[in-house]
């Protein structure tokens, strides 16, 4: 004969069926349970049990049939594939490009060869800012930076500046998701000589479907991910079929990271921000805690761009600093040096206030 036991969520204590109150009562943290209620968080917690905290991606394979299809004889005909002999980065340019300099390691002997066996592009983002605007976007961020260099703005030299268009994969998705939380809420009084403090604790779920478009990761591997996800967002409104006129007078660097490679990181991506929408709705408690959670994504489809990025590269000390600005926004983003005499004053400044702050807090009270 099975018995069906149930345990309270707050202690563990055995958990018997009052009559008088018509709930589920402990007798020994005299927490009290509606009995729908508490069915449900012990299958959210069998659920748990059975790992059915279960993550499913579908995604297709991208191949030249899903995607653009072949080059045209004549779009070949008019790009060469650069290869650059000291890092390996490959990036692809137009017969007029000349005088070609590695984006990532300066070296300007660069062979050329066909730009043949690699895929085609589906979409493109055409450049809007120019070289000037790089300039000027790179000197306004370096400004109201308290902790930089004195000397940084006078000393530090541009080694190179170049436009890329730089590969990014897209990936569209529905997804299902199921999300159970453990929310607490705590009350408190007081009466008499006593503080009383109850805590109500209740089951949530969040259950909904919603869909990702065009969400972008970079397909090189000599771009740093944190600093191409910085200067985000591109405007799809001006995402349109690749053609090469576009990419006349610019380079654009051949993939080496594969939209294979980059499903688990668009996939962490997708579950962050489908937990962050649950979560939000999850409101009024005094915490809450997930135990459950089932994200499955379904009719995964990958699609080939080409992105607009300047690349600048600066000489301080000895030591480069590279910058990255969106090629259609403006946007910059890059490391600054830090001086350690600035941050150890800001640092003492800092004490010194905190201390005076203090000091007053401590002579009101006295």
């Amino acid at each position: 004969m099975n018995v069906q036991e149930y345990k309270c969520p707050n202690c563990s204590g055995a958990l018997p069926f009052d009559s008088i109150s018509g709930k589920m009562k402990c007798p020994y943290c005299e927490a009290e349970f509606d009995a729908e209620a508490l069915n449900a968080w012990k299958k959210s917690q069998e659920d748990i049990n059975k790992g059915i905290n279960e993550e499913k991606a579908e995604w297709e394979n991208y191949s030249k049939e899903s995607g653009s299809g072949d080059w045209k004889l004549e779009e070949l005909d008019s790009l060469d594939l650069n290869e650059c002999p000291s890092c390996g980065a490959a990036v692809v340019g137009d017969k007029n490009t000349i005088a070609i300099c590695c984006p990532y390691c300066g070296n300007s002997n660069i062979v050329k060869a066909r730009a043949a066996g690699i895929l085609k592009p589906d979409y493109v983002i055409p450049f809007k800012k120019d070289k000037a605007a790089a300039m000027q976007a790179l000197e306004s961020f370096q400004k109201r930076k308290p902790l930089l260099p004195s000397t940084f703005n006078s000393e530090n030299r541009i080694e190179k500046i170049q436009a890329v268009y730089v590969p990014f994969w897209l990936y569209d998705c529905d997804v299902k998701g199921r999300i159970t939380y453990r929310a607490a809420r705590v009350t408190s009084w007081s009466g008499g000589d006593y503080n009383y403090t109850k805590t109500d604790t209740y089951l949530c779920t969040r259950e909904g479907e919603m869909s990702f478009e065009k969400i972008p990761a970079d397909g090189s591997e000599r771009m740093d991910d944190t600093l191409m996800d910085s200067i985000e967002p591109f405007d799809y409104s001006t995402l349109t079929d690749f053609n090469t006129a576009y990419l006349s007078g610019y380079l654009a660097e051949k993939y080496d990271v594969d939209s294979e490679q980059n499903k688990d990181r668009v996939n962490t991506r997708i579950r962050n921000s489908v937990e962050q929408i649950f979560r939000q709705d999850v409101t009024g408690y005094s915490s809450v805690q997930k135990t459950a959670s089932s994200i499955n994504l379904e009719h995964g489809t990958i699609r080939y761009a080409l992105f607009p990025v300047w690349l600048v590269s600066t000489v301080y000390k000895g030591k480069n600093y590279t910058f990255a600005m969106n090629g259609q926004s403006g946007k910059l983003s890059g490391a600054l040096p830090v001086s350690a005499k600035r941050s150890a004053a800001m640092i003492a400044s800092i004490f010194t206030a905190l201390t005076a702050i203090f000091s007053a807090i401590v002579f009101f009270l006295l």
